[in-house]
């Protein structure tokens, strides 16, 4: 614990104590000047801070100032009806106000009361309570606002938690300002109360235990009386005053002070008319003197700000000049290197879908971004680029299209205000509605409306919504053209990401082995059949292992595939057991002897005939796994794996091929057919 904290405690408690605990007049003296000073600091702070965040601990402080001053009250009122002193700094007040006379003082401290209670702290409690409802009210749209700016790229992660952090903030401060200004209203009371208490209550002391008149007992503890309340209304008159300037700041960049003189003194014409009227009413019987010199005043304030308006206008006359060079730089033939730059994802959309992006009409397309980022951190582990919403008005009004790197790669249409319905193989009965295709994954399908969903779902239907379908379609291409999306600037993020926990695995690695250009091309490899990189370090592990006896890339491939084999296993096999195809002996044997090896790398020869019998029988053994209601994976030597899959991509980019050194030994696996020569 710091010793600022035990600072605080102790004074807390000291303050609790002072209610119960008789102090010395010397040290209530010090107490009451310390109200005062600690008062005109709050009120200060509050004046210079730009914004109400800027004093986050001012509910908090309001009760301790409130607990402060009750218990300052509390022991100028035992002071006061048990010795009929109360200090110097209570009488001191009690006649510098009064001027000697107990109805004046009387009515100055009912005026400040009245003032302080139905004014400045009744405005404030109605102002606060007014802010916190809007600001809690406002929190789904601003945050919506900040998702909206993450998935457009004007804002990154950091300073997205950092603006969601400000709104909970905001929302927290105004919802405890709404209940600390209550503390000013009691306090206002209380100072009431207290002050009738200490007068009435020490008259009868006086009559009573002093035998004096009741002209002089007036007329002692009505200076007592009002001097106590004057001394605890004032710092409360501060703290108010500080209270109404905190929930009344708009936004703004600056300070009170400067916002005021920016605002109040910007026109040269107002402060000429002002001077003219003060002028006029110079000339009546009014005082001259006072009206004369506030006219001159005027003036002079508004020949300043004419003479400074003046020179900034020849400001934006340069500004503009420097704007106009700008714009003949842009048309520069040079300056098209901007154009030049394509989007990594895009998705574009007709003007039928823009609701579903828009956040103002219920679209929420915007935070499935988002998911879709962090989904695809979790299952691939790459970061996937920013993704780009475009509206195209050249597309059908419910047509979308995805592109990758600035082509085209997959599209869609979705009917805005209908579901689809999809039968999963097992639903029962008939749906009225518009047949299509999914886009995702090419299912049959139905678009049907609101009425029919309830319907759907009770056949046993699957029903998707149209941002659903959007998301879904977008995250299967991501995960498709993963290979081509991480680039060396991506895997310099993943190396720099690991070197803080593992830096000798790093530095043993790259540059000295590998460049980041071979490490992204083992990566690429590996998303390319839908491996999931996310565990780096493994990968970084094997290719320190096996960077020394190759630099193919192909072959690091293999190498980190194997020892992935548990990861590749729970990703392919997550029961650990699965029906597969394999390959017979011979046939491997062939690819092994048609493998040519050039400058550009090793590629499988094998002769026509053999290739499209080889294809023929692998259709074959994939169209009976498929009848079988089986995922089609095909196993082999680890020494002809990677030239197998590339060879049946002719026949299917979605055809496991694993090693059977990429296999869990736990695992079991039962051959449902063979590929034969």
């Amino acid at each position: 614990m710091k010793i600022g904290d035990i600072v605080v405690s102790v004074g807390i408690i000291f303050m609790i104590l002072m209610i119960i605990i008789p102090m010395p007049e010397f040290l209530v003296d010090i107490m009451l000047s310390m109200n005062i000073s600690l008062s005109l600091l709050i009120l200060l702070i509050a004046m210079f801070n730009r914004e109400a965040l800027d004093f986050s601990v001012f509910p908090s402080l309001l009760l301790i100032t409130t607990i402060f001053r009750i218990a300052l009250n509390i022991t100028t009122t035992r002071y006061i009806l048990l010795k009929g002193d109360a200090g110097d700094v209570i009488e001191a007040f009690g006649n510098f106000v009064m001027g000697g006379n107990a109805i004046v003082g009387f009515i100055v401290f009912i005026i400040i009361m009245i003032v302080n209670f139905m004014v400045i702290t009744k405005g404030s409690e109605r102002v606060s309570e007014v802010a916190a409802r809007f600001t809690l009210d406002a929190m789904p749209g601003k945050q919506m606002a900040i998702d909206a700016d993450l998935n457009s790229g004007m804002i990154d992660e950091t300073q997205a938690r950092t603006r969601r952090s400000k709104i909970q903030r905001e929302a927290d401060f105004y919802g405890s300002m709404d209940g600390a200004t209550k503390f000013v209203k009691g306090d206002s009371i209380a100072g009431i109360i207290i002050t009738f208490i200490n007068l009435l209550g020490g008259i009868l002391m006086g009559i009573l235990y002093l035998n004096i008149s009741a002209g002089e007992a007036l007329q002692k503890y009505a200076l007592l009386a009002v001097g106590d309340g004057l001394v605890s209304s004032i710092p409360s008159l501060l703290i108010s005053a500080a209270t109404g300037i905190i929930v009344t700041r708009s936004a703004s960049e600056d300070n009170l002070g400067n916002d005021l003189r920016n605002q109040l003194f910007n026109n040269s014409t107002i402060m000429f008319i002002v001077s003219g009227v003060l002028f006029f009413l110079a000339l009546t019987p009014l005082p001259t003197l006072p009206y004369l010199v506030l006219s001159i005043v005027f003036a002079f304030v508004g020949n300043s700000i004419r003479v400074k308006g003046q020179e900034g206008e020849k400001a934006d006359v340069k500004e503009e000049q420097v704007s106009k060079d700008d714009v003949e730089e842009i048309r520069r033939p040079e300056n098209v290197l901007p154009l030049l730059n394509v989007e990594a994802i895009e998705l574009e959309f007709g003007y039928g879908i823009i609701p579903l992006a828009d956040k103002s009409q219920g679209g929420d397309l915007f935070d499935r971004l988002v998911m879709i980022r962090r989904q695809c951190a979790l299952e691939l582990g790459i970061i996937v680029p920013m993704i780009r919403l475009r509206d195209n008005i050249q597309l059908q009004p419910n047509e979308y299209i995805i592109k990758i790197k600035g082509v085209e790669v997959a599209g869609g249409s979705v009917l805005f205000d209908h579901y689809l319905a999809m039968n999963p193989g097992n639903a029962d009965g008939e749906l009225s509605g518009i047949d299509t295709v999914e886009p995702s994954f090419g299912l049959p399908a139905k678009w049907i409306d609101s009425k029919e969903r309830e319907k759907a779902e009770i056949y046993g239907y699957t029903v998707v919504d149209p941002p659903s379908i959007i998301a879904t379609h977008l995250t299967e291409i991501i995960k498709r053209y993963a290979h081509e999306l991480i680039g060396r600037q991506d895997v310099k993020m993943l190396v720099d990401n690991l070197k803080e926990t593992q830096p000798s695995l790093v530095d043993e690695v790259t540059p000295a082995l590998l460049s980041l250009g071979e490490i992204q091309k083992v990566l690429a490899n590996l998303l390319r059949e839908s491996v999931s990189i996310r565990n780096f370090a493994t990968i970084v592990e094997a290719l320190a292992d096996y960077a020394q006896v190759t630099k193919d890339t192909d072959m690091l491939t293999e190498y980190v595939r194997q020892s992935m084999y548990r990861n590749i296993t729970n990703q392919f096999m997550p029961q650990k057991e699965a029906k597969v195809i394999t390959m017979d002996q011979d046939v491997e044997k062939n690819i092994m002897e048609s493998l040519q090896t050039t400058e550009t790398g090793t590629y499988m020869a094998l002769d026509p005939v053999r290739s499209k019998r080889l294809l023929n029988n692998i259709n074959e053994q994939v169209e009976k796994a498929l009848s079988l209601g089986e995922q089609p994976i095909i196993v082999t030597a680890p020494i002809v794996r990677f030239y197998l899959k590339k060879f049946i991509e002719q026949l299917s980019s979605d055809i496991i091929v694993l090693s059977y050194n990429e296999i869990d030994p736990t695992a079991k696996i039962q051959s449902i057919g063979m590929v034969s020569a």
